[in-house]
């Protein structure tokens, strides 16, 4: 029987921080699909997306540093910052060609062997980071490190139990659908503020029916090849060298230790005249 060892153990206060930013995120992105005509949010249409901005990243920040309180140590601060600078600097190589962007099979693999709680964290800093080494902060960045973080999140979520070929099928079927959801999600940003032409653009509370098509429209207009070569590329890597990346950060997890724990006892009192003996360490997992 194979146990994870996760650098990252949700509990009850970041499951919970989790559900509330993942609600509030939807609410936030999906709204133009939902909001009627009567609607306070359809008067400001153009306000709306912006407000999402500013109050997203605080949210994101909560859940970081709930996740962290539950138990992040050295070690897995460490493999963060590690991963993090990896997937920032693989996803400048081939954004500008046709959306190949290999960091997101490093984000399917991470998640996988680190688990949901430390993917959804490296998501959201590495699309931090990448924005900051690329010049890409805007308003749309917060919607991106939730999207990313829910990516990297949901490969934590798979089976357990698969290994060998059949788990690189897995994760390629995986990173082939997240990436078009990924596309999906940061898109219904971009519609809301970018005027288009009459069939693509969004009309403030028209039916939802309309929307969904003039956003399909859309997204076939604007963004479908970029999501396809993203999918293509995160199947492409996981099927070719991501049984060697696998192995790797599952070595480096178990090297890691996360789940040990330190415990010191103190020098025993022998007999009168004799010097006390050492003070032991020992490491027990739970």
């Amino acid at each position: 029987m194979n146990r994870r060892s996760h650098p990252i153990r949700l509990g009850p206060r970041s499951v919970a921080a989790l559900v509330l930013v993942s609600l509030v995120g939807l609410a936030g992105i999906g709204w133009p699909l939902f909001a009627d005509a009567g609607a306070a949010v359809t008067d400001h249409a153009a306000d709306a997306p912006w407000l999402f901005a500013l109050i997203l990243p605080l949210l994101i920040a909560v859940v970081v540093a709930t996740i962290a309180d539950c138990g992040m140590d050295a070690k897995a601060v460490a493999m963060l910052g590690v991963l993090a600078a990896v997937g920032a600097a693989l996803r400048p190589l081939g954004a500008g060609t046709a959306g190949l962007e290999p960091m997101f099979f490093l984000m399917v693999l991470s998640g996988r062997v680190l688990g949901p709680g430390f993917g959804f964290v490296l998501g959201a800093v590495t699309m931090f980071a990448s924005a900051l080494l690329t010049g890409g902060v805007g308003p749309w960045m917060p919607t991106q490190m939730l999207a990313m973080g829910w990516f990297a999140m949901g490969a934590g979520l798979l089976p357990a139990g698969v290994r060998g070929r059949r788990e690189l099928l897995m994760l390629s079927a995986y990173g082939f659908l997240a990436a078009f959801a990924y596309g999906t999600v940061t898109n219904l940003y971009g519609w809301v503020t970018i005027g288009l032409a009459p069939g693509l653009s969004f009309v403030p509370g028209a039916p939802a029916g309309e929307n969904l098509v003039r956003f399909a429209a859309y997204v076939l207009a604007t963004s479908l090849g970029w999501d396809l070569g993203r999918a293509a590329l995160t199947v492409v890597l996981t099927l070719t060298v991501g049984g060697p990346l696998l192995r790797a950060l599952r070595r480096a997890t178990r090297r890691a230790n996360f789940e040990a724990q330190v415990t010191f006892e103190g020098p025993a009192e022998g007999p009168a005249g004799e010097a006390p003996h050492r003070t032991h360490v020992t490491y027990d997992r739970k």
